[in-house]
């Protein structure tokens, strides 16, 4: 027999992790009426929900033993190793029978342990992947990428209506994760042929603003890349995906391809122009390589 669906009425979820992606995760929980608690590690983006209206958990341990669902969304693995491992982390404190979806975009081998402590425990567990930037987030629009076992997929489904536009069972256990990874190559190597584009149209002297008008209307840009091409034209970098995280991730592809043999040579390429930035633009959304670029053009040209 099939596990009952999760229901908004009944179901207590817990939101681990308030960052870019996951307050706004909270945020749509919330308003689309499910029972929610929530808790951070650093206090500042707690204190910022629970004036939202969000019930902040006093622990980690607090949250998970009160929770029959968990969402996690973390910036590494080292964050989601010291939540899920740590003395009175996840694992420790979660009843057999908890439902954990975790979102953040880590590798897949601690995805894969992730799963198997999981499984040692009695505890359903999920790698669900977000594809989508901040305002896909804010809009439900985002695609979801998980890996698990088909029951858990669907019993979670209430969960993903409310925070996602479609969702895909990949596979079996870091699937989604692994999924996420393909995604965020093609997002990393699309961003860089823009800065590339950018910075030929400017060196050859084709107005800025019609040239970035031109690109957003073509065929050849994927409609992921048509707000980071505003982001260029206004020069506004705030963040919607850092560009220490497209950095972190982009790492993670290439340690992907050396475990598995693949041969990525252009996506070598576009980590060495983000990790070149990490230090000075690290904050700023991953369309700020742009000016870098360009500018590196100027310098080899003089």
């Amino acid at each position: 027999m099939a596990a009952a669906l999760l229901d908004k009425l009944t179901a207590q979820v817990g939101l681990i992790g308030l960052g870019l992606m996951g307050s706004r995760l909270t945020r749509r929980l919330d308003t689309f009426g499910w029972r929610i608690r929530a808790w951070n590690r650093s206090p500042k983006p707690a204190e910022e929900l629970n004036r939202w209206g969000i019930t902040i958990a006093p622990s980690i341990g607090a949250l998970v033993a009160q929770s029959d669902v968990i969402l996690s969304s973390l910036a590494n693995d080292a964050a989601v190793r010291s939540v899920y491992f740590d003395d009175g982390g996840v694992f420790l404190k979660a009843n057999p029978g908890t439902v954990i979806v975790e979102m953040s975009t880590i590798s897949p081998e601690l995805s894969r342990r992730l799963h198997q402590e999981a499984r040692a425990r009695g505890i359903k567990f999920l790698d669900v992947a977000i594809s989508g930037s901040t305002p896909a987030v804010e809009a439900g629009a985002v695609t979801l990428l998980a890996g698990g076992d088909k029951e858990t997929f669907e019993q979670c489904v209430p969960i993903f209506e409310s925070i996602a536009r479609q969702w895909f069972l990949i596979g079996p256990g870091s699937s989604g994760v692994q999924m996420k990874l393909v995604v965020n190559l093609l997002l990393g190597l699309d961003m860089q042929a823009i800065a590339e584009a950018v910075s030929l149209g400017e060196h050859l002297q084709i107005d800025r603003n019609v040239m970035l008008d031109v690109l957003s209307k073509t065929a050849v840009v994927a409609p992921a890349m048509e707000g980071k091409i505003r982001k260029i034209r206004d020069g506004d970098y705030s963040p919607e995906f850092p560009l220490r995280l497209m950095s972190k991730d982009m790492s993670l592809v290439m340690d992907a391809a050396t475990t598995s043999g693949a041969d990525l040579p252009a996506a070598s390429l576009a980590l060495s122009v983000l990790s070149a930035n990490v230090s000075a633009s690290g904050d700023l959304d991953f369309a700020a390589i742009t000016p870098y670029v360009i500018d590196r053009g100027s310098e080899t040209k003089v």
